[in-house]
């Protein structure tokens, strides 16, 4: 494992890089740090292992990953797919004087740093917003002395903490079984799918879980995953250098020949077509 210690946070709390193209110099490595990290994508597509379990990267997506905390991003970058990111990295300790006067937002860094069953990826949060938010705050750090430029960086932190509330409020909330089920198998549609473990998650039992699914979705939980695969591999097809057998791996339909016969069922053409012509590919919508 690699423990990496940008900026010293002992020395300096905060270390940022907004809006950074990361296409040419990104490497894939396991490891932790000493603060906190947000990680927001704007541009690119891989996937983030955190302890145990795997994340899949969109743009607009963020991560937080709390100190100490094992994780490793992987990226499928091209010259048709950059991978642009902005990275906030901070001492939680040195943010928390600066919210003296925010109780719930102190309340949420709390929340963030202590609860084992914390939110760690953060899909619905607006893009427009938090870009204006780094545009805002990429040039005002020159020309300050150390001390303004610290309060400087607080307050980006404290805004993205205010952005933060609501998506937190909403991911914390109960969710109803039916919820749990399409949030597991989004998690987990690039493994084999066993009805047993799905149950198993939701705390009910098989038959169980096929009927209210049914019912509540419209769908077979089998049909569902289909589409979610589908879906996936359509992205990885159009954004990614990897050949026809590893988009079906990476989604997890491990026959060649089954993962094709499913795709051109799904979207009209063959993966092999797809990929071919995937600057003119409208994007596969599969739940309309």
């Amino acid at each position: 494992m690699r423990m990496t210690n940008y900026m010293h946070l002992n020395e300096y709390p905060f270390f940022f890089r907004l809006r950074e193209d990361r296409t040419q110099q990104f490497i894939s490595v396991r490891h932790a740090h000493q603060g906190v990290e947000m990680l927001y994508v704007h541009e690119g597509f891989g996937r983030v292992s955190i302890d145990r379990q795997s994340f899949i990267v969109r743009p607009g997506t963020l991560f937080i990953f709390k100190p100490y905390q094992l994780h490793q991003v992987q990226m499928f970058t091209s010259s048709r797919q950059p991978y642009v990111r902005t990275l906030l990295l901070f001492e939680p300790a040195a943010l928390e004087k600066f919210l003296t006067a925010f109780p719930s937002l102190r309340r949420l860094l709390f929340s963030m740093l202590h609860e084992r069953t914390a939110p760690m990826v953060f899909g619905e949060l607006d893009p427009s917003s938090l870009d204006a938010l780094f545009q805002l705050y990429q040039g005002g750090f020159r020309p300050m002395n150390s001390a303004d430029v610290m309060e400087h960086q607080a307050m980006l932190l404290i805004s993205m903490l205010c952005m933060l509330k609501t998506a937190w409020d909403t991911a914390t909330s109960p969710l109803s079984p039916v919820e749990q089920m399409i949030r597991w198998i989004d998690l987990h549609y690039m493994e084999p799918f066993e009805l047993k473990k799905l149950a198993q998650a939701v705390h009910l039992s098989p038959a169980y879980v096929s009927y209210l699914f049914k019912k509540q979705v419209g769908s077979s939980i089998t049909d569902y995953l289909k589409k979610v695969r589908i879906r996936q591999a359509c992205w990885l097809l159009k954004t990614s250098d990897l050949s026809v057998g590893e988009v079906g791996e990476a989604v997890g339909l491990t026959n060649e020949s089954y993962f094709c016969q499913l795709f051109k069922a799904e979207t009209g053409t063959s993966p092999y077509r797809y990929k071919k012509d995937a600057e003119n590919n409208p994007p596969f919508v599969p739940f309309k």
